[in-house]
């Protein structure tokens, strides 16, 4: 099995509906995203999956979501945008255009991330 990652990042606002914290108020922050995938074989050019498809692919999602107020997007009207539900928005999206992807984890700050995949 072979896994490949690409990591990309986006500027957004979000604020955490009926959450008791500071998190609740309107604040940002520059995500950082990272899209692993799993491959059984590699291509007959030697590479499990380009690199470059990969970081379009992402690119092409998070687009989506940079510099926007997250909580306004239809996706999260009624889905508290937290990392965890944003990291599966993109998998999601992702897996949509690449079915190898193995998994999207979601930095809010250098020491904080939430990461979904599905077994």
């Amino acid at each position: 099995m072979y896994e490949i990652a690409v990591e990309d990042t986006f500027d957004a606002a979000h604020c955490l509906r009926d959450y008791q914290g500071t998190c609740r108020q309107l604040h940002g922050h520059t995500y950082r995203v990272r899209a692993a995938f799993r491959f059984a074989s590699l291509a007959d050019t030697g590479l499990a999956f380009d690199f470059r498809k990969a970081k379009e692919v992402l690119r092409g999602v998070i687009e989506h979501l940079d510099h926007q107020y997250i909580n306004d997007l239809p996706e999260f009207s009624v889905q508290n945008p937290s990392a965890e539900a944003i990291a599966k928005f993109i998998f999601d999206r992702v897996k949509a255009s690449v079915p190898e992807t193995y998994s999207v984890s979601v930095w809010e700050t250098p020491t904080s991330c939430a990461t979904y995949f599905e077994d």
